[in-house]
């Protein structure tokens, strides 16, 4: 991560790595799970480490830093809670955070990269391309400073700016970071992760046998349908992909649930549902049916509510578990990306 200085990013280090960093330096072990408590509440100076003597915080300070992020923008929807937050990072670049309220628990939908080179033609956050990775630290700070802005945290979905498997070094060491019992402390089935499908990163993370839930971005189900809406597609068609679904699930027990983003006249017809349920029927797969967000700079319109039901209903009846996913912040720019991209075109 650019932080314009000599310091080493304290907040990305595992435990182990910390502890081996202060042992060095003479220090106990002790130490670094002290340390590592803090940065797990959401310290952002080692002032607030009020159990390290005073001479150790001024040691620590020269030595290490403490990225953290800061609120640019948020918006809260009057329709139903959900908060969006702008955050600038210590570069200057920004991302975005949705916060969602549920029954079962609070919600973070966090961002793994600042832009996207994925291309998919439904989606704000690929205008631009991609600018560069977040770091571990960057995106444990998107939920320990969503956790201070809008309410705890109990659930984390990396489905935000950016394709996590593009990261996949950061998004490893983000996530065992965030589920250290001395940190953050968040479960890994309370954890998503959504990728439009990039094989090789789906087999390295299903060897990881991490027991998250993986979400695959399918939105067609044949090559020709995806490819249009998706570039990726190109060089990883739907049966390789579908495939590396199979190994996954046979590798780590975990089911898939795949997110289909419903476009008027793309790949909305009964001729889709029913491939759809062909390719997925007795698989125990999960559908999970998206009205498309409308995006300004794209022609593509979200497919009708009656479209969405009667889709959803021949998936069903052809014995496909299926759920339409409920809309949260309508009323303010809570699509993947806009945020940010409002923010672009006012620099």
């Amino acid at each position: 991560m650019p932080d314009g200085t000599n310091k080493l990013d304290i907040k990305s280090m595992l435990p182990q790595e910390l502890e081996a960093e202060l042992k060095a330096q003479g220090l106990p072990s002790w130490r670094a799970k002290q340390i590592f408590r803090w940065i797990g509440r959401g310290a952002v100076s080692f002032e607030e480490m009020t159990d390290q003597p005073k001479s150790l915080r001024a040691e620590l300070d020269e030595r290490y830093l403490i990225p953290s992020l800061t609120v640019m923008q948020k918006q809260v929807s009057a329709q139903d809670g959900t908060e969006k937050l702008l955050w600038r990072l210590p570069d200057g670049e920004s991302v975005e955070t949705v916060f969602m309220r549920y029954k079962h628990g609070n919600t973070v939908c966090i961002s793994s990269q600042v832009g996207c080179r994925m291309g998919c033609a439904f989606c704000a956050s690929t205008i631009g391309g991609r600018i560069r990775n977040l770091s571990a630290s960057e995106m444990l700070d998107e939920v320990l400073r969503t956790d201070l802005e809008c309410g705890p945290v109990s659930n984390i979905v990396l489905m935000g700016i950016g394709e996590p498997l593009d990261n996949f070094d950061n998004v490893i060491r983000f996530l065992r970071l965030v589920n250290d019992p001395e940190g953050a402390n968040i479960g890994m089935r309370h954890i998503s992760l959504s990728t439009c499908g990039l094989i090789e990163g789906i087999d390295k993370l299903a060897a990881l046998n991490l027991q998250l839930t993986l979400s695959v971005s399918l939105h067609g189900p044949d090559d020709d349908t995806r490819s249009r809406l998706m570039p990726v597609n190109r060089q990883y068609g739907v049966d390789a992909l579908l495939e590396a679904c199979q190994r996954y699930f046979r590798q780590t027990g975990r089911r898939i649930s795949f997110e289909y983003a419903m476009v008027r006249d793309v790949n909305d017809t009964l001729y889709h549902a029913r491939l759809l349920a062909k390719r997925l029927r007795g698989t125990g797969a999960h559908v999970n049916l998206i009205r498309l967000n409308y995006v300004s700079e794209r022609v593509l319109l979200p497919s009708t509510e009656e479209t969405v039901r009667i889709f959803a209903k021949e998936l069903a009846d052809s014995g496909v578990t299926v759920t339409v996913r409920r809309r949260l912040g309508r009323d303010i720019d809570a699509a993947c990306g806009q945020l940010r991209r409002g923010q672009m075109r006012h620099l």
